[in-house]
């Protein structure tokens, strides 16, 4: 059965004042993401008909993020229910060939550590029998302070949310507290979000106010307990830090359950789009940046950093190793302390165990790349590409000065410099001939004691 059509709205219009920063707060990002696309990533299964996103004035650079999602600019801001208040006309005009809309899910772009399961609890909530008019999300944080309180009547039942600021002392001893999203019967909630007023300390319109509304109307309201870290608001740096701690325990647990061993978790950083294989070891003091792909039985040393990057099965990396983007590893591939690849591919069983750069490449199958190699690819001008062929050994302290290639079997001897190309199952040396002086050394020993005196 399909589920009845929805919205979603996403306030996200604050201006983040206290993370002191010129990025607009929503940008800031845990995991490698920004917190507004983790948000829109946990909504995007359930498939809402529609979503607006809520922006202040000059937040243009969130645009790029809102994928098909409608802006509406609140300016001046004034609080969350004129936010919600000024979504009407478009969704009104968005959703008319859907036909009334059951409900609308109202959620806030500093919640990043949203669930699409905790989501899907909520609109479920709404709907049950007997539907209530609003369901709001109650959490017990560790520190309620700043936080608005549930008010409960004899029942059990929601009465009313209060604001902090706005709280006497027996509301501030409330442990329930408001956790900001909302699923709204969309029949009532314009209804509910005109009439609310700004008559509170703050001076705002406040959308908690329109469960007290809905009550008073004899409309019924829900509060749905949710774990508290899932609600966590970002709203400082400390904040931002201890919402990224709870995504990397989250990833990394999720990680080991489907069969990584990560061997001293607390040390290893996650992106929130890192893929795993099966009997992946990582070992501690790995960080993984965006776009990492990883196949079955990869062992990731210690202390390496890997971004935009293809690991094939078998493959080892590291340690200090360095992986940039569009580095691709085909089954079985080495790469060894103090290697750095981008741009390249290194095809099945290829090596580079040491000290080495490879820079726009491709390393066909079974080559060797001894110590102290690099591929000269940048002249300060253009970028080019060097080709190494399968089962080719290029000898330590190379220099492949792009655009170069060695062809397949050929071997390089150590200290060449590589400036055209090598044909296959060729020996190529590049470098100048060793010239001996036999008895200079004692000589200049010598002179160089007299000197001194």
């Amino acid at each position: 059965m399909m589920s009845p059509p929805f919205a979603a709205v996403i306030l996200a219009a604050g201006a983040g004042t206290r993370m002191k920063s010129h990025l607009p707060k929503v940008l800031h990002e845990i995991a490698g993401r920004p917190m507004l696309r983790l948000l829109i990533e946990a909504l995007q299964p359930l498939a809402p008909a529609e979503t607006i996103l809520v922006l202040g004035n000059g937040m243009e650079t969130l645009a790029a993020l809102a994928g098909t999602a409608r802006i509406v600019v609140q300016d001046p801001p004034r609080g969350t229910g004129d936010a919600v208040r000024l979504t009407r006309a478009a969704l009104v005009e968005r959703l008319a060939p859907y036909g009334p809309v059951e409900d609308v899910l109202v959620l806030f772009g500093d919640t990043p550590l949203l669930r699409t399961e905790t989501l899907r609890r909520l609109l479920d909530e709404r709907r049950r029998e007997p539907a209530a008019a609003v369901a709001v999300s109650g959490m017990r944080p560790a520190d309620p302070g700043p936080y608005g309180r549930i008010l409960q009547n004899a029942a059990g039942e929601l009465e009313a949310i209060v604001e902090a600021k706005d709280a006497d002392p027996a509301q501030a001893a409330i442990p329930l507290c408001n956790g900001g999203i909302m699923a709204i019967d969309g029949r009532y909630l314009f209804e509910l979000v005109e009439a609310v007023r700004a008559n509170n300390v703050q001076g705002e319109f406040y959308l908690t106010d329109i469960v007290k509304m809905a009550r008073d109307l004899g409309l019924a309201c829900r509060v749905v307990e949710m774990p508290a870290d899932e609600l966590l608001g970002v709203n400082s740096r400390s904040d931002l830090a201890a919402a990224e701690a709870i995504l990397q325990d989250r990833l990394r647990r999720e990680a080991m359950a489907e069969g990584a061993t990560l061997i001293a978790p607390e040390t290893v950083f996650l992106c929130a789009d890192t893929r795993f294989g099966r009997d992946v070891v990582v070992e501690p003091n790995v960080v993984f940046g965006r776009g990492v792909t990883i196949g079955d039985n990869v062992r990731i040393r210690s202390f390496s950093h890997i971004e935009g990057a293809a690991i094939g099965a078998g493959a080892i990396v590291g340690p200090f190793a360095r992986l940039r983007p569009g580095a691709v590893l085909d089954e079985a591939v080495h790469i060894g302390n103090f290697v750095e690849v981008k741009a390249s591919r290194l095809g099945a069983g290829a090596k580079a165990n040491h000290l080495a750069y490879l820079g726009d490449s491709e390393v066909g199958a079974g080559s060797n790349i001894g110590a102290g190699t690099i591929t000269c690819n940048y002249d300060g001008f253009v970028k080019s590409r060097t080709t190494i062929g399968a089962g080719a050994f290029i000898g330590s302290n190379t220099a492949l000065v792009a655009p170069v290639t060695v062809g397949d079997g050929a071997i390089v001897a150590a200290g060449s410099v590589v400036t055209r190309d090598v044909p296959p199952d060729a020996l190529t040396i590049g470098r100048g001939r060793q010239v001996d002086k036999p008895g200079r050394a004692a000589e200049f020993r010598a002179r160089q004691e007299e000197g001194k005196g």
